[in-house]
């Protein structure tokens, strides 16, 4: 397969995926509602407060840092963390439909820290590197 369907394929899903995170999900979080600090505590979370924020953080940064194919996989590192906490803590008794959408992103963020952001990316440009953390 020619290395820039590839990269064409991964700068269209970066866009797609980390900007709906970022407007879809993660800018309703920040700051944490009351709600959220209070759920994030009843999982379990030892400091609340901290855990929503990074929740949010990771939702929000982190999908738009993906967008931009800038620290692509420590961001998706992040989205892994939170969408596994959404699907396997939060939604856990939930059916199916509820964690449908967790597990998606949660795939993504796997391919992401696997694959990296490729050649058109923000961070490919400024760093002119195939770096591991981009």
């Amino acid at each position: 397969m020619n290395k820039s369907y590839t990269d064409a394929g991964l700068l269209v899903l970066r866009l797609g995926t980390g900007l709906f995170m970022a407007f879809g999900h993660g800018l309703g979080k920040l700051p944490p509602s009351d709600g959220l600090i209070e759920n994030t505590g009843k999982m379990g979370f030892p400091l609340p407060v901290f855990f929503a924020w990074m929740a949010g953080l990771s939702e929000f940064l982190g999908g738009l840092l993906i967008a931009l194919g800038l620290f692509t996989r420590p961001a998706a590192f992040l989205w892994i963390c939170t969408m596994s906490t959404a699907a396997f803590i939060r939604h856990a008794d939930d059916p199916f439909g509820s964690k449908e959408k967790a597990l998606m992103y949660l795939i993504i963020g796997i391919s992401f820290v696997l694959l990296g952001s490729g050649r058109y990316s923000l961070g490919k440009l400024l760093f002119k590197s195939d770096h591991p953390l981009l």
